[in-house]
């Protein structure tokens, strides 16, 4: 057997090894003739699979790393006898973290308090289901909006898209990229509708870049309509546009998801859906070794500070988005090679929060965060 994968997927080398011929060749630069004669594919977004890739292959199953799967022709997979696989939730813990991050950078540069604010969460799935805890651990209103499970729960816990746009001081997007249909999320924020966004709403997208129309965003700007924008994601990777990039706050290389265990999911999740596949034995498999935090320990004294500031201090000791953001302005022209080389983030389970002068409140506030307490 053989099999093709993404150089870039985390502790997969030397997993499959004993099993089959495993060749390893940058996501982007897969092409037909390096998988005629492969038996499977791993790989992450970089990899387009459609007819072009795939045409006069033997590949009997595609297996992407990732939560998203727009990259991959499911329709022509599935119409010639190719099975797919993506890793649901596999980052959503890391997606979390960096809402949290980017939700404090704001209220610290622009001196609110998030506990006044009102999100609008756009995506309810695995990822938004974690921000929407996180926001209320934040003291913050929440306004959820996901048609699909709007008509399939049958609640009125959901807003319709207009309701979010018109009352969020921040919108935060966890859609899938659909292209069609009535559930369409390709530029959902468009040229039409930003004129009825609540004036000086803050937009965070760390979903798909084309959820969002570049010359709607640039305009809403220009108009006041939008005071400032945190983007992980954008049109046409890597090739993004500099101007809107000049326009936002915070500016990411789509590593919104890239913490260390995100990875390590994601990559677990592709080897047991290949094992389960193939039956290999590996169902259960998980990398062995995920290396720690530079700084497990993370001390906070609780005297004179609210229950928001000491969770926004932990959320913000475990990630400092602005060193991803100072990063990409530095080299817009080295945004794939910032995400291959990613340095090491973990998760808030992975840190210990020892607080001093804390009560049950701050204690239970922490914990549900995810993190492991010592008082």
């Amino acid at each position: 057997m053989k099999i093709v994968a993404d150089d870039k997927i985390p502790f997969l080398k030397g997993v499959l090894e004993p099993f089959a011929e495993v060749e390893y060749i940058p996501g982007h630069k897969i092409r037909n003739e390096h998988i005629k004669g492969a038996d499977a594919l791993i790989i992450r977004t970089r990899t387009i699979c459609n007819k072009e890739l795939l045409q006069h292959s033997k590949i009997k199953i595609i297996i992407t790393a990732t939560i998203g799967y727009d990259h991959i022709d499911t329709s022509w997979c599935e119409q010639n006898g190719i099975i797919w696989r993506n890793a649901p939730g596999c980052n959503s813990g890391s997606v979390m973290q960096y809402i949290g991050s980017a939700l404090v950078y704001l209220s610290r540069q622009h001196t609110f308090h998030l506990k006044d604010k009102t999100i609008g969460i756009v995506g309810f799935g695995h990822v938004g289901t974690k921000v929407a805890k996180l926001a209320e651990l934040l003291g913050m209103k929440i306004i959820l909006n996901d048609p699909p499970r709007a008509r399939e729960e049958a609640s009125n816990r959901y807003f319709c898209f207009d309701d979010v746009m018109q009352n969020s001081d921040i919108i935060t997007f966890h859609v899938p990229l659909n292209r069609s249909g009535v559930d369409k999320t390709v530029h959902l924020i468009n040229r039409e509708n930003v004129n009825r966004l609540k004036p000086g709403v803050c937009m965070i997208n760390s979903s798909r870049g084309e959820v969002m129309d570049t010359v709607a965003l640039k305009e809403a700007f220009m108009k006041n309509k939008i005071s400032s924008a945190i983007l992980d994601v954008w049109e046409n990777e890597p090739d993004i546009d500099v101007d809107l990039l000049r326009l936002t706050d915070i500016a990411t290389p789509h590593i919104a998801g890239y913490s260390a265990d995100g990875k390590a999911n994601g990559t677990a999740m592709a080897v047991q859906a290949l094992s389960h596949f193939f039956q290999l034995g590996l169902d259960d498999w998980f990398p062995s070794f995920i290396p720690p935090p530079e700084n497990k320990l993370i001390s906070i004294d609780c005297q004179n500070k609210t229950v928001e500031q000491i969770v926004e201090e932990a959320i913000y000791a475990t990630y400092d988005i602005t060193t991803d953001e100072k990063a990409l302005r530095q080299s817009v022209s080295t945004f794939e090679k910032q995400r291959g080389e990613y340095p090491l983030r973990r998760e808030y389970h992975a840190y210990k929060v020892q607080l001093k002068f804390s009560n049950q409140k701050i204690i239970d506030r922490i914990q549900n965060l995810g993190f492991d307490i010592s008082v």
